[in-house]
Formats: C-alpha cells, structure tokens, sequence
C-alpha cells in the first residue's frame, strides 16, 4: 500500500470535517498504533500480517489527517523495548520496514506532490545498517518538503530521548560551545530528537491500553491525551473525529496551561540570569554593590552572549546529526 492515498472523503464524512473544521483544531497529533497483534489473533491470521494492516491504516489515517488540515503526525513504530521481542518478529518488523521506506523512496514524486517532510526519530544505530541507510535516503531526500510533517519514531523511547538530550548538553560543555549555566528545560527541549516540532496538541492511543508506554513523555505534558478502545487495523475516521472532538472540548484548558507553563519557564530564564549576572558582578565589581543601570546593561549584555552561545550551540548539534545521514547516504553510494 502507498503511504499516500489519494481518495477524497465520502459526503458525510465532509459535512463531518467541516463541522469539526469550524472549531480549534490539533495541528499535530501524535499516535500509539496500539492492537496489531490483537487484531491479528482477532482474525486469525499471521502476526506479521496484524503488523501490515497496520501500516495500511497508518496510510489510511494520513489521508485523513491531509482532509482534517492537520498539518503533523508522529507516529509510535518501534519502541526499544520491542527488541525483546521473539526474533522471527523483530526480523519481520525490520523487513517490513525495509519493504516500506523502499516504497517511500519509490513514491519520492508523489511525496513531493504533496509537500510530506519525513523524519524519523530515535536511535537509528540500534537499526540493520541497509534499514539505516533506506532511512537516511527518505530523511535526505523529503527534508525541504515543508507542507506537512510525518514523524516515524523508531527505535524509540522517551526515556532515552531524555537521556540522549542531557548526552548532547553534556557534549556541549565538553566542546566549550555552551556553559554549565546555560543548561534548562527550553535548551533540553532543543535537544530532543523532535526539536523541529511544536509539541503535540493531541496524543490518541487505540487498544484501550491506557498508558503512554514511553512515548513523547516530555512533550505532552499539556497535551490532550485520548484513549480509543478500537484496535489500530480497525481505526476509522468516526474514532478520529471523536478525539479531535474531545480535544476541542478541553482546547481552553489545554490552552491556559500552555501560556502559564511558558509565563513560567521565561520567568526561570530571567532569574536564572539575574543570578549569573549578580555573581559576575560580585567578583567583578572590587566589592561595591553596582547600581540600577549597570545591573540593567549586564543583564543585557548576559543574555544576549547566552542566546549567541545556544544558538551557536544548537547550529552544531544540527550539523553533527544532519552529518549522520549524509554519511549514511554516502556509504550507500560508494557501495
């Protein structure tokens, strides 16, 4: 199946989405594809078959999201924890995304048709070298696509992207391209694999599993979280409408937390650079107290220095992960 599907909404499901359009609406949202095995069982047939429909309805799902003016998906693929599975599931998963990226790179033109961006988010050296090099080729070759957004998570968890995120601010002290004091929650946030995305507006996870099994952890900590009953192969776009329902529902709440939470780390940043300010100012300052304006033009001069140094920071740690599937790509060539 093609990761993009071109059929229109059937009558009632435009009236649907119109009247859905009409109020606030998510412009990411994130899924746990929860209930493939299930459903698998469900039918009787083979796991890795469970595992296929699901792609398909992911498929099915995109369209969707492409009718509803959401303009971003992150998708759960593969957690790490799913290494620990049998190894006959794990090799069929991993060539079930073999297949899947190679049909991805096939349909390069329609994906740039519509403007879909893919990334894919996780410890990709975990992965088979020939996945990681199909990966880096679809990254490289839809990453000036800007119209829409599909974020795979593979060999994931949000646990590890935390780690990983402390790693690379450790990694710039290290390197003399950030201080010790410049470390925060924004510059964390910086850091993580999902740094180019706003934070979900709405995670939804089918299966009635009600849990975030380490998925997106810090990122929706004021987001809208739904829990569906309805096994992912057999997600429709009734089950859509009905979350992006309950999202509209809690959209003031959801809103007001957002502001307060963002009110609150500015205030965090200034007094945090007051005090670095403060201290600087105390060794400096051959033990007489600086009035009003100097403090005032120190506190200036700090934060600027700080954003250079982050940004300079930030630029760095792009390169160094761009460099990763470039070099991929690379060694793809010369084999």
């Amino acid at each position: 199946m093609s990761w993009i599907k071109e059929d229109e909404l059937n009558l009632l499901e435009k009236i649907s989405a119109n009247v859905l359009k009409a109020g606030p609406m998510p412009k990411h949202v994130a899924f746990i594809m929860d209930g493939n095995r299930r459903f698998a069982r469900k039918k009787h047939m083979e796991r890795q078959e469970g595992h296929m429909q699901g792609f398909n309805k992911l498929a099915e799902t995109l369209r969707w999201c492409k009718h509803l003016n959401i303009q971003e998906v992150t998708v759960y693929a593969f957690s790490i924890e799913n290494f620990k599975r049998t190894k006959d599931e794990v090799d069929g998963l991993m060539e079930l995304a073999k297949q899947k990226f190679l049909k991805l790179l096939d349909e390069r033109d329609n994906l740039e048709k519509h403007g879909v961006c893919v990334r894919v988010l996780g410890d990709l050296e975990m992965l088979p070298l020939d996945l990681q090099e199909l990966i880096a080729k679809a990254v490289i070759t839809t990453k000036s696509h800007n119209k829409c957004f599909l974020n795979v998570c593979f060999a994931y968890t949000s646990r590890y992207e935390i780690t990983n995120a402390v790693r690379e601010m450790a990694w710039g002290v290290e390197k003399g391209l950030i201080r010790a004091s410049d470390v925060s929650e924004a510059l964390l946030s910086e850091c993580l694999y999902s740094s180019n995305s706003p934070n979900p507006d709405l995670l939804i996870r089918t299966s009635g599993e009600v849990r975030l099994s380490d998925f997106l952890l810090w990122q929706t900590s004021h987001s809208c979280l739904v829990f569906q009953s309805v096994l992912w192969p057999e997600y429709s776009f009734w089950n859509l409408c009905e979350a992006i329902l309950q999202y509209q529902l809690n959209y003031k709440s959801i809103q007001k937390a957002r502001d307060l939470h963002q009110e609150h780390q500015a205030l965090l940043q200034l007094e945090a650079d007051r005090a670095c300010v403060a201290e600087h100012l105390q060794h400096h300052g051959n033990g007489k107290p600086a009035d009003a304006q100097r403090r005032q033009e120190a506190l200036l001069h700090y934060t600027t220095c700080r954003e250079e140094r982050i940004q300079d920071f930030l630029e760095a740690l792009k390169h160094k992960r761009d460099s990763y599937f470039s070099d991929l790509c690379s060694k793809d060539v010369l084999a």
